[in-house]
């Protein structure tokens, strides 16, 4: 052979392709197979083997998609076989290299037990009987649903759209002989085939390898390959037994196996799925003593316990022996973008109480690889809920950038530190490939400070988990001249080691921005809409339910508020809140919010039914943190009327409002050339301009449809002037309101306008019947404010992004995630837009048309993205924005409230005062709930607001033995103290956005 890659290559290829893999099996044996097909939706085991099975024969078509076929497999090992190794061998007509878009399958005993699955990179059953074989396998015929790209509408995005064609055709289901050495040899040629490909032409040790593998296809007969294939090892030997360099880099690998909890499949197939993972990574472990399995998602371990509890038994005796490892500590694995403050905060509070309960065991890192960017609030929420460590591996996507570092401080908008990395090998879904494995060495950025990386092996996404070939890579790679060293292990023990050796590691502060998915943040706006009001549903449900319970013996319906905590949490899966999964997906989320919000309002109205009293007496409830409609936080008291009226003025064809705080003018095309703020006189619009501007952009990324939306999006813009209608519909002394009718291409969006007395705020309320697909309908204010960045709320705070383009990073920023506002400012004056359910935004310097230079606030409202959902925004939508003069971010988190949390209006015969209020302009109460662990204590959850230090004092309106401060799972701070006893004021000195928990212990109830 050649030294010479192509024709080695070549060679070596074929040597494998016609005389290795043919013969990893021997004499093969029939069995005898039965079906049943599964009418719609899968049964369970008990269900399934009641049913009648006909006869199935290889060769038979199977499988419409998203269906289930029962096979009932049964057979006996030949005499002549005994002592020979052997196993069941299936293909239920896998086709691509793809690990988790396709068939699968899982065989169950005739008791019901699990023994393993089947995927398509692990194809072996054992046979436990062999006089006596008898097994069901329940086949699931999931669709290729990516097939032809991520752009190309998919008829398996919902059951009603599925073809009735069956997808697959069972190709074998058989007992064979294994012939071991052969497939030993196999694994050999592959590792060193592999290092040959990754060291430089000109290295001995690449010469050396290449001499060994040419002696083992010498070594190997054609005509008697079982027979010499051990023959051929032994030409290998020598170079798997040279020692790697002292100076190689060393690699932590953990088993791993990425399950989307919903992605393109519904969540009951991703139910499936990890009991398909979990049982064949037990069964590994059984193979291989050394096995590690890394896990996150607590919502997948809960899945096991409830629909499969047998395997769930097996797994916690892995999980007991430290070969199963919980890891993350989060129910899911989350975005971690537009989540809310307290529902982020939750993730952990949820998933490490679970993981507690169950194995009385406690993750240490935060496990996110996958999720689209990462929160500047994250490391606090992580390390306050008991986190050190925190990984991912999703910043390798960026675009544009490279994150300078792998092992790393993170610095979040509090200062508090988690000591990150991020894998070099750029994968979670490794199989310990040497490619893979130069990769993490060549690329890990940190070189001459620390030398060790984390791999995460295992077919993942779809699941499947690690295999017996990545096995056998790992223990040949451990210790192999030319190849990092790879070592199996847990996550605690690479992040120890990695700190260890790490002495003084750099700094990356405030958010990691993902370069990539940027339309994540508008794709499916019902789901996003579900999720918002989910949240301050949540919110509220929790502080009136802890009022009643405390003021009036209700009991606090701690199981409704925990599950309907768990299906908004299992929601905000990186896969479903951003809008990147099938239509099933969010059809079902769209329904299971809908189900949350009646449960929810259900336990608001009974806890303020308990609170106020029968009676006649209007009230008005306000569950938000800031007063609003003249009502206090958390208070409910009669209504508040206000003084002042608006005034109208026709002019021009349209409108000139007064409202006191504004002056505006409302044109005959229904947008505003004119806002002024009347205590300064400020002009708020860009000269030449108009706010409220809608417009439309041609919205096709080159790739990921739903995720992504491209840099040359603002290129392609049509602005939305032409107006069906303008019209002052409502108009009395306290407000006044216009409606503004569009229909731009095949869309409707009717518009109201609305100024109220004594309001800076213009409120915009649009009803949209959306019938546009690729198009991205934006809606723009650009200002006459000049400044260098914009402040846009995250969890527990906000962050300032740059709105100039000075640098590649700051270009690569075009699209950026919001909650409830942005504002940007010059000193002393600030303008805010507030909204309802949205969270792109872009925000940029502008020098439109030569004038004078300002900065455009636009907010992403709808897409209509075609994959994976081909349906996606279709139909009609309902949202309000806010856009506020004036205003700084204390007025800005005000308007955010006040639309997301609006104010109840009731009847009752009293008022009720607020449960805790808090003395400290700049805190806000976050969450008001008792304990997790059921005691009935009375949990507090606040934070510091604008990025000051601060000082508040915390009042309870009610008895309590003494407050403490706690962390984010209420357990008492190694150095918290008492906040306060005997029911007296607790007082805090805060930092910036620093996020406090305080637990009132012995509480007195009314």
């Amino acid at each position: 052979m050649r030294d010479d890659e192509g024709l080695y290559r070549g060679r070596l290829g074929r040597f494998v392709e016609e005389l290795v893999v043919p013969h990893l099996y021997g004499d093969t044996h029939p069995l005898d197979l039965t079906a049943w097909p599964v009418p719609d939706e899968p049964v369970p085991f008990a269900e399934a083997a009641r049913q009648d099975y006909a006869p199935f024969a290889i060769g038979s078509a199977w499988g419409r998609g998203w269906s289930t076929l029962w096979l009932h497999v049964t057979g006996a090992v030949p005499p002549g076989w005994a002592g020979r190794p052997y196993e069941i061998v299936v293909d239920l007509g896998f086709r691509r290299e793809l690990d988790g878009g396709q068939a699968e399958g899982l065989a169950f005993r005739p008791d019901g037990s699990i023994i393993k699955a089947i995927e398509p990179f692990n194809r072996y059953l054992p046979v436990e009987d062999p006089d006596a074989i008898d097994l069901y396998l329940e086949a699931a015929a999931n669709p290729e649903v990516a097939v032809g790209g991520s752009w190309h509408p998919t008829p398996f995005s919902s059951k009603d759209t599925v073809p009735d064609a069956p997808l697959y055709v069972l190709r074998r289901f058989e007992l064979a002989v294994r012939n071991l050495e052969v497939w030993e040899l196999n694994q050999d040629i592959e590792v060193l085939a592999g290092l040959v490909e990754q060291l430089p032409p000109d290295q001995p040790r690449r010469a050396e390898l290449v001499v060994a593998l040419n002696e083992a296809m010498d070594a190997l007969d054609p005509a008697d390959v079982p027979g010499t294939a051990a023959r051929a090892r032994q030409r290998l030997a020598p170079a798997l037994a040279s020692p790697a360099n002292a100076s190689s880099h060393r690699v932590v690998a953990t088993g791993h196996a990425h399950i989307d909890s919903a992605w393109l499949w519904p969540v009951r197939e991703t139910v499936r799925k990890c009991a398909r993972t979990f049982a064949n990574v037990i069964a590994l472990s059984e193979e291989h003593p050394d096995l590690v399995f890394s896990c996150s998602s607590a919502q997948q371990y809960a899945w096991i316990k409830e629909f499969y509890p047998e395997l769930w038994q097996r797994l916690k005796e892995k999980v007991a022996q430290g070969r199963f490892v919980p890891v993350g500590g989060m129910w899911v694995e989350s975005d971690t973008n537009m989540p809310g403050s307290e529902a982020l905060a939750r993730q952990f509070v949820v998933g490490k109480g679970f993981f507690e309960r169950e194995f009385g065991y406690e993750p240490l890192d935060v496990w996110l690889p996958d999720s689209f960017g990462y929160s500047g609030a994250l490391p606090q929420i992580a390390v306050a809920a008991g986190a050190r460590w925190f990984l991912t591996q999703k910043m390798s996507w960026n675009e544009t950038n490279v994150l300078p570092h792998h092992t790393f401080w993170w610095e979040g908008i509090d200062g508090t530190r988690i000591f990150t990395h991020l894998p070099p090998v750029d994968t979670y879904n490794s199989t310990l490939a040497a490619f893979e494995l130069a990769k993490a060495e060549r690329q890990y950025a940190d070189q001459g400070h620390g030398n060790t990386s984390l791999v995460p092996f295992g077919y993942g996404d779809g699941g499947g988990g690690p295999t017996r070939e990545m096995v056998a890579r790992a223990h040949r790679t451990a210790d192999l001249e030319g190849s990092p060293k790879v070592r199996i292990g847990t996550v605690n023990e690479f992040f120890r080691e990695a700190q260890a050796e790490l002495a003084h590691p750099h700094t990356w502060s405030g958010e990691m921005y993902l370069e990539t998915h940027r339309g994540t943040y508008t794709s499916q706006l019902r789901t996003k809409q579900g999720n918002r009001r989910s949240e301050h549903l949540l919110r509220a449900a929790e502080l009136w339910a802890t009022t009643a319970s405390v003021r009036a013996g209700l009991e606090y319906p701690a199981e409704d508020l925990q599950q309907a905590w768990q299906t908004v949490l299992l929601q905000q899966f990186h896969d479903i809140l951003p809008g990147s999964s099938i239509a099933w997906v969010h059809r079902q989320a769209e329904a299971n919010y809908a189900r949350v919000a009646g449960v929810l309002e259900d336990v608001i109205e009974r806890s303020l039914a308990a609170l106020v009293g029968e009676g006649d007496d209007v009230l008005v409830a306000n569950a938000a943190p800031v007063a609003l409609a003249g009502v206090d936080a958390f208070a409910v008291r009669p209504p508040v009327e206000v003084d002042g009226e608006v005034v109208v003025t026709e002019r021009d064809g349209g409108w000139v409002v007064d409202t006191g705080a504004i002056r505006a003018v409302v044109d005959a095309d229904g947008l505003l050339p004119s806002l002024v703020d009347v205590a300064s006189g400020r002009e708020l619009v860009a000269e030449g301009r108009r706010f409220g501007l809608l417009q439309l952009h041609n919205d096709r990324p080159s790739v990921y449809e739903a995720w992504d939306i491209d840099g040359h999006i603002g290129r392609m813009v049509s602005d939305v002037t032409d107006a069906e209608s303008v019209h002052l519909v409502a108009q009395d002394a306290r407000s006044v309101a216009f409606e503004v009718v569009r229909t731009p291409r095949s869309s409707t969006i009717t518009q109201r306008i609305t100024f109220t007395a004594g309001s800076a705020a213009v409120d915009l309320d649009f009803d949209i019947d959306w019938h546009e697909q690729r198009t991205l309908l934006k809606l723009a204010f650009p200002t006459s404010v000049f400044t260098d960045r914009a402040a846009s709320e995250i969890q527990f705070g906000h962050i300032h992004r740059p709105t100039t383009v000075n640098t590649s990073w700051d270009v690569a920023r075009y699209e950026t995630v919001a909650h409830r506002w942005v504002q940007v400012a010059e000193p002393g004056f600030g303008f805010a837009v507030a909204n309802d359910s949205t969270y792109g935004h872009d925000i940029r310097r502008d020098h439109a048309g030569g004038r004078a230079p300002g900065t455009t606030v636009r907010l992403s409202l709808v897409r209509g993205p075609m994959f994976p959902d081909p349906r996606t925004d279709q139909g009609l939508h309902h949202l309000r924005v806010s856009a506020v003069c004036g205003a700084d971010i204390a007025t800005a988190i005000r308007a955010g409230q006040r639309l997301n949390q609006p104010v109840r209006e009731l009847r009752g015969a009293r008022p009720v005062e607020p449960i805790v209020g808090v003395e400290g302009s700049a805190v806000i109460l976050e969450a008001v709930k008792l304990a997790e662990d059921g005691s009935g204590d009375v949990v507090v959850r606040l934070y510091e607001s604008l990025g000051s230090r601060a000082t508040a004092a915390v009042r309870a309106g009610f008895g309590f033995d003494r407050a403490e401060r706690t962390d984010l799972l209420e357990r008492p701070l190694p150095h918290g103290g008492t906040a306060a006893s005997g029911g007296g004021d607790v007082a805090l000195d805060l930092r910036p956005f620093e996020i406090v928990t305080l637990r009132f212990r012995g509480v007195q109830r009314s």
